[in-house]
């Protein structure tokens, strides 16, 4: 038995409400499920837990700490106030509280919140991911011309596929104009456009801090998508149950995977994880071309870790039952 811990755990909440009295049934909201998971493994594992859920009050959140003195905060803040890009300056409130917490620090959401920061860093460390541009919103929308068709247009800052649809995918100098205003002047953020790049979507858990596990590669299938369409993780694709049963995309292990392939996909997400200051846990959704080339889409700290998402099945796939995975994100995070 691990040793009983004092546990906070934070997540965003536009509400800003919290029921001490009967937390679990706060948290039975479809929105909360990845909460309820962790809230419920945390009191399996005989920890003192505490819910508290913060959007746009700095200081509710010191309070909550200054009174529950807990001995790790258990992030699963994905903003502050509406805005994705401020979940790296909550973690630096953290930080300068000198308050122990889970999951990826200030450093390493500052490099892959910003989408093309991220793919510059890969770049320089010769990990590949496709060749894009960044559009600043308010700017001048030109055609790129180092960019092939056909072309992804995405928001610079969001995740779990917010901003993304078929009509991201362009194939004319038209379309990608359109489409970079569109997301201008509908979400007010920069834009990256990157190329398109045939293959299969394989979505890598990586667990730990200095020395990280790699856990067998996820795989969104897109079983009744022809062969001529765009096969793409949109919004909707991920999160619309009448949509993908209608196109038949599913996730699942993927199979058939060489050895080189997956020593490949190994060696990459280490390294990325290494010089992304990524800690605790961390996903990254990549392409494997026909070729076995690994390419690089996005990287993800703290991914959604409810015990039915990808990242909870991976594990449990790798032997990690989903209490000793929180244990494990725990540990991690009282870590030097």
């Amino acid at each position: 038995m691990s040793k009983k811990l004092k546990v906070l755990l934070a997540f965003d909440d536009p509400n800003l409400v919290s029921d001490e009295d009967k937390p679990e049934q706060f948290l039975k909201a479809p929105e909360r499920h990845a909460e309820l998971h962790v809230f419920q493994a945390l009191k399996q594992l005989g920890h003192e837990v505490k819910i508290f859920s913060v959007y746009d009050d700095v200081k509710s959140l010191v309070e909550a700490i200054h009174f529950f003195q807990p001995d790790i905060v258990f992030n699963q803040i994905e903003q502050f106030c509406g805005d994705s890009f401020q979940e790296r300056n909550v973690i630096g409130l953290l930080e300068m509280l000198k308050t122990r917490y889970t999951g990826t620090g200030s450093s390493g959401l500052l490099l892959c919140k910003n989408k093309g920061l991220t793919k510059k860093i890969l770049t320089h460390h010769r990990i590949k991911t496709p060749d894009f541009v960044v559009i600043p919103n308010h700017s001048r929308i030109f055609p790129p011309r180092r960019l092939k068709y056909p072309i992804v247009v995405k928001p610079l800052r969001e995740e779990a596929s917010y901003g993304i649809s078929q009509n991201s995918f362009v194939e004319n100098d038209q379309a990608f104009t359109e489409r970079v205003k569109f997301v201008h002047e509908s979400m007010g953020q920069d834009v990256i456009a990157e190329e398109y790049v045939e293959g299969r979507e394989l979505y890598v858990g990586v667990l730990g801090n200095k020395r990280s596990k790699v856990l067998p590669p996820r795989e969104l299938i897109f079983a009744k998508v022809s062969e001529e369409d765009p096969k793409m993780a949109t919004f909707k694709a991920k999160w619309d149950e009448a949509y993908r049963k209608k196109w038949g995309i599913k996730n699942c292990f993927a199979e058939s995977l060489s050895e080189i392939a997956l020593k490949k996909i190994e060696t990459v997400a280490k390294k990325i994880y290494d010089c992304l200051y990524l800690k605790g846990y961390a996903r990254l959704d990549i392409r494997l071309t026909p070729e076995n080339e690994v390419m690089v889409l996005e990287v993800n700290p703290n991914p959604h870790i409810a015990k039915d998402e990808d990242f909870a099945m991976a594990a449990a796939k790798a032997g990690i039952e989903y209490e000793d995975l929180i244990q494990r994100i725990l540990n991690y995070g009282l870590e030097d």
